[in-house]
């Protein structure tokens, strides 16, 4: 990730955030796609449900490193139960309150540091296990806990916020058994998730080399300005590519539908009035 360009590498983010939060979600019995979650955060609502989109921009949010992990009470926003950005509160009946939580959440994170002799890579399933002890969540809460979990393991971390397990995770994040099994399994994922994020970035890169080499008879330099843009954002609008490549809306239409005709992109919304596209990896 470091050493990729640096709009190419927020690209890269983007995409494995979205990735991440669909599994998650998806461990937890919601079925929201990584489409309908970039849509979502483009402000082109899918009629999906309000209850997993409010989950979704959280762990978005979490995974994008927002929120310190040892004050569980801001990480959760539960100073902000209200705010549509934050985990349901249809939830929030079912959730330990006041000193009960604050006493728990201190047991946890004591808990948590004694297992600060190990790898980070390895406190993954002790967290998680240790989180549902305490019942910082309600029952059934399967993201909160893992968006904690990946974040601390990847503390100290430059490229990425978080662990990235991908669809790998559920195994992980819903498991149960002995610490050694779980530790064989958490440990498997891992490198299964890690060997997946890694070749969504090389073909992010391979992406924009094909369609640089497809568009090399275009003059000027407006192509490229438009590939860059496409691969530094999981999702982008002709609005969008008009600001961040700095050419006129027209030029960015025409663009857009060049690289579409040349199977180089692909439209991921039907609002003809908020159109939004992608490259296609």
């Amino acid at each position: 990730m470091l050493a990729l360009p640096a709009a190419e590498a927020a690209g890269a983010r983007e995409r494995l955030i979205h990735i991440e939060v669909e599994a998650m979600l998806r461990a937890q019995g919601l079925m929201l796609g990584r489409d309908e979650i970039g849509r979502e955060l483009m402000e082109a609502r899918a009629a999906s449900d309000p209850e997993a989109l409010r989950l979704a921009r959280w762990a978005v949010r979490r995974l994008e490193g927002q929120g310190a992990l040892m004050d569980l009470p801001a990480f959760l926003g539960l100073h902000r139960r209200a705010a549509s950005d934050e985990p349901s509160a249809t939830s929030m009946d079912l959730r330990l309150q006041g000193r009960e939580f604050d006493g728990a959440a201190v047991e946890f994170l004591a808990a948590v540091d004694a297992f600060a002799a190990l790898h980070p890579l390895a406190c993954g399933p002790a967290a998680l296990a240790l989180w549902r002890m305490a019942e910082l969540s309600p029952p059934g809460q399967v993201v909160e806990p893992a968006v904690w979990s990946a974040r601390h393991m990847a503390a100290g971390a430059e490229g990425l916020r978080f662990v990235p397990f991908g669809r790998h995770g559920r195994r992980v994040w819903t498991g149960y058994g002995p610490p050694a099994d779980r530790l064989t399994t958490h440990l498997a994922a891992l490198r299964a998730g890690a060997q997946e994020a890694r070749a969504l970035i090389l073909r992010i890169g391979a992406w924009s080399e094909r369609a640089r080499a497809a568009t090399s008879g275009i003059k000027g330099d407006n192509a490229a300005r438009v590939i860059a843009v496409l691969a530094a954002r999981p999702f982008v609008s002709a609005m969008e590519i008009e600001t961040r490549a700095g050419i006129s809306r027209p030029t960015a239409e025409r663009m857009l539908k060049r690289l579409n005709d040349l199977g180089l992109t692909r439209e991921v919304t039907g609002n003809r009035r908020f159109r939004l596209w992608a490259i296609e990896i």
